[in-house]
């Protein structure tokens, strides 16, 4: 056959069908990390991307953008409350929130283009639109332009992701009901934004508009926020955000969400069952996320899921169908993009033949407010709950040099060890950078270290990660030396 010189790519690949050894459906954390393991490996690899950028909700809507704005609303908060502190004067400060909004989606696209560049270098084709199983080892791109493309693969990882959550009665109208999403791109800062969900998303987002203004309410339903996270993290998260304004409002049942045309009504019903009335001009719903599998094809190939929506998966996140796999947002455990990632190592090195595992408990969680929070391990209830016998030591962020120098002063470090073993159990944090030293925290109990052996390490002075040394002395025998 006389082919013209010149021929599109998508027309020689519908000539001849595309094989693979692994297909990843979803550019995430980890969908583009499992890629890049596959590729590693020596195997054949294509991704299926249904946007036009890379790099899934965390990149383009969630953890990057977020921490984008966190930043920004952080260094205006500091010009305007703590810059005299430090002998600094600065006049007329002023807040350019569309130049702010401009500068996420610079650091968005900065990345996603990163993720672009390691695709070109692992040699790995991407595919552009919704990857739909046509049977096990065929999945059918339903391109933008309405065209659909079939290539096969010997295995497929499936690393779709989630999406906001809501509640049945609520209509997320996206202009004054709105979710994270929306959240990252408002045109205006809000007069009173009032946050359903006192979650990871609430609060950290809740953090960014106060800073820059706006009054901030934040309705949770159970008792306390960040509810999964040890009690004690919650308690000083709780205090410290309220002393920055934040106004809180637990175990409150919303029942009612409400555009009125120039801003939202909540009603909700407090603990003691009362109603109470909230009006502003945006609310956030936080509630948590569900998986997204929409378009996918699994009944037609009999893919099972569970009452949540999950992907079940054995412990090697194989699904009941033998050659295909999930990792992520769509199966259980916690939704964080560095779990999805260890997962997407995982399943690329077992089709390799290789034996990899992941210790769940070692993952840990983050809250990005500031102060940081951060914890790995049990908490303090689960340790109750299982009947195991332990210590706690602890150290206030206050006590340390760099803290006070730093003027970051809230905060402090848990850690529980074995009564018997002394072997580090969990650790729990809040204050300034808690969310890189939870690694020092992740290391030591990989090892199965003792609290007695982190203390017996030397850490650096004057830093924040002396805390952690301290709190391991206060656990192996109450001997912390700065408390």
């Amino acid at each position: 056959m006389l082919l013209p010189k010149f021929v599109s790519v998508n027309f020689l690949r519908q000539i001849h069908m595309s094989k693979y050894d692994v297909t990843v459906i979803g550019s995430g954390p980890g969908g583009y990390v499992a890629a890049i393991r596959c590729a590693q490996l020596g195997l054949k690899t294509a991704i299926i991307e249904k946007y036009s950028t890379m790099g899934g909700t965390c990149l383009n809507v969630g953890c990057i953008p977020s921490k984008a704005l966190l930043d920004s609303s952080h260094h205006y908060h500091d010009a305007l409350s703590h810059f005299d502190k430090h002998g600094i004067g600065v006049e007329n400060i002023t807040l350019d929130f569309p130049k702010m909004i401009e500068r996420k989606a610079e650091v968005v696209s900065q990345t996603s283009s990163g993720i672009n560049y390691l695709m070109d270098k692992n040699k790995i084709d991407v595919y552009e639109g919704r990857g739909e199983f046509f049977d096990t080892t065929h999945i059918n791109i339903h391109k933008n332009d309405g065209s659909v493309e079939k290539i096969e693969s010997a295995k497929t990882i499936i690393a779709t992701g989630s999406k906001p959550g809501s509640l049945p009665f609520i209509n997320i109208d996206k202009e004054r009901v709105i979710t994270s999403t929306e959240a990252l791109k408002l045109k205006e800062v809000p007069k009173h934004l009032i946050v359903i969900g006192g979650g990871v998303i609430g609060l950290e987002l809740g953090q960014v508009y106060k800073r820059l203004g706006a009054e901030v309410s934040v309705i949770e339903y159970m008792p306390k926020i960040v509810p999964g996270m040890d009690a004690m993290l919650s308690k000083e998260l709780q205090k410290s955000l309220k002393k920055q304004g934040l106004k809180f409002f637990t175990s409150h049942k919303v029942t009612s969400v409400t555009n009125t045309g120039e801003g939202v009504k909540v009603t909700a019903d407090n603990k003691k069952g009362q109603e109470v009335i909230f009006e502003g001009d945006y609310s956030l719903i936080s509630v948590g996320r569900i998986p997204y599998t929409t378009g996918l094809g699994l009944a037609k190939i009999g893919i099972k899921t569970t009452e949540r929506g999950q992907i079940e998966t054995n412990d090697h996140l194989q699904t009941n169908i033998e050659n295909i796999y999930a990792i992520g947002d769509v199966v259980k455990g916690a939704m964080l993009a560095h779990k999805a990632e260890e997962e997407g190592t995982m399943v690329a090195e077992l089709i390799a033949g290789e034996k990899p595992h992941i210790n769940y408990n070692l993952i840990p969680g983050v809250v990005y407010t500031w102060p940081e929070v951060a914890a790995v391990g049990k908490t303090e209830e689960q340790l109750k709950e299982e009947g195991v016998a332990y210590k706690s030591g602890s150290f206030s962020m206050r006590a340390l040099g760099r803290a006070r120098a730093s003027m970051d002063i809230d905060g402090q470090v848990k850690v529980l060890a074995d009564a018997t073993t002394d072997e580090i159990l969990g650790v729990h944090m809040i204050g300034a950078r808690a969310a890189d030293m939870i690694a020092e925290a992740v290391v030591a109990m990989e090892f199965r270290a003792s609290a007695e052996d982190v203390s017996r390490m030397s850490h650096a002075h004057p830093t924040y990660t002396e805390a952690i040394k301290e709190a391991c002395l206060a656990a192996t025998d109450d001997r912390a030396i700065h408390a």
